[in-house]
């Protein structure tokens, strides 16, 4: 390779490394314990827990949980019923003010299926585990903090490509894994930064690019609505709004009917943004690691309880629903967990490293320049 050419990728990795670095630190810190996030809540005491009650106590119709939703959040509506394959006699409830109340402003607790009891969710409103959360997802900063950790992601994908490219010519001079220890503090550091960097390559790129999706997740269900969903609530475009509601005790039957094969995952009432002014939207999932997190929507009229469209999954939301399990190593239990976190924690090596490097480098004309004036 040319030093021209080697010279002009030395400065794109240079650059978007420094740019993008000090959000990926924080990123790599907030991860982490992410990572873990179901085993820290249970250890700081945030996971929710319902009482004992014998094994084959009945579960109340899901009407009479939406009626204990609303007891529970008085002047509030049901968003949200969500589903937890940890626990058979929970229900995840979400409600807000209004049913278009955006997600940052609802509240989500958990309800006993056998009782109506509400149980508080300190990690899902305020914990320490959703600060960290907000802190990795958008800094608190909403959509524009999510963009900019989308640009940072973006550029680290950059980093990380001309990275590979000045490897190749810089490890002929060298075997392989080879670590210069008789040699000065900041070579022993760069061959360390390239040889940590090379055995993350693969993860690095899976986590970068799934977080750039996951990122731009506001803009792909937004998307998903104006194409996807208008294109199945077509015919009620003109409809008045809806005064009365059907129970909604048969929609999960009605949803299993429709869609054999698949489990629910959540239903969305009217309004939200997962359906429409005229639907319960059940997404049903399939039952293997893959498909467990691919949703396919059944729209049930809110009024007659027909099935008016069952939807098919456009890739950007099969994307964006793969890309976050992946992102934080949901899918291969505790090995994967612990996988992602070596590799979560070599990361930080690597962006740590990268800016001891420049700034070693930077200092050097600096002490060139100082020798020279005592020298005179």
């Amino acid at each position: 390779m040319k030093s021209t050419t080697i010279r002009r990728w030395l400065f794109i990795h240079t650059w978007t490394s420094l740019i993008c670095t000090l959000f990926l630190l924080l990123l790599a810190l907030t991860g982490l314990p992410l990572i873990f996030h179901h085993e820290l809540e249970h250890l700081l005491g945030e996971a929710p827990e319902l009482r004992a009650m014998p094994v084959d106590t009945p579960h109340l119709s899901l009407q009479e949980l939406v009626q204990a939703a609303e007891l529970h959040r008085p002047g509030e509506v049901v968003q949200y019923f969500g589903y937890d394959e940890d626990e058979r006699n929970g229900v995840i409830a979400i409600t807000a003010a209004t049913a278009g109340t955006e997600p940052n402003s609802s509240h989500t607790f958990m309800l006993d299926a056998r009782s109506g009891e509400a149980v508080e969710m300190p990690a899902a409103n305020g914990g320490l585990l959703m600060v960290i959360l907000r802190l990795h997802v958008d800094m608190f900063a909403g959509l524009p903090g999510k963009l900019l950790l989308a640009f940072m992601g973006l550029l680290f994908v950059v980093a990380i490509i001309s990275g590979v490219v000045l490897y190749a010519p810089f490890m002929r001079r060298l075997k392989f894994a080879e670590v210069r220890r008789h040699k000065s503090s900041r070579t022993r550091w760069l061959d360390l930064h390239n040889l940590i960097g090379i055995l993350t390559l693969t993860w690095a790129l899976v986590v970068g690019v799934t977080g750039v999706i996951s990122a731009c997740a506001d803009l792909l269900i937004e998307a998903w609505r104006n194409e996807s969903l208008a294109a199945m609530v077509e015919p009620y475009r003109d409809a008045p709004p809806l005064t009365e509601r059907a129970p909604v005790n048969e929609v999960l039957n009605i949803a299993a009917k429709a869609a054999p094969g698949m489990q629910p995952d959540f239903i969305a009432f009217p309004g939200t943004r997962f359906s429409s002014e005229h639907h319960y939207s059940v997404f049903m999932k399939g039952s293997t690691h893959l498909t467990a997190h691919l949703w396919t929507p059944v729209l049930i009229d809110a009024k007659t309880l027909e099935v008016t469209a069952i939807g098919q999954r456009p890739w950007y939301m099969d994307a964006l629903s793969m890309s976050q399990p992946l992102h934080f190593g949901d899918y291969g239990g505790r090995p994967m967990q612990i996988l992602w976190a070596i590799l979560d924690v070599l990361t930080i090596i690597v962006l740590g490293s990268g800016l001891y490097l420049w700034w070693v480098r930077q200092r050097a004309p600096a002490k060139r320049n100082e020798r020279t004036e005592v020298a005179v």
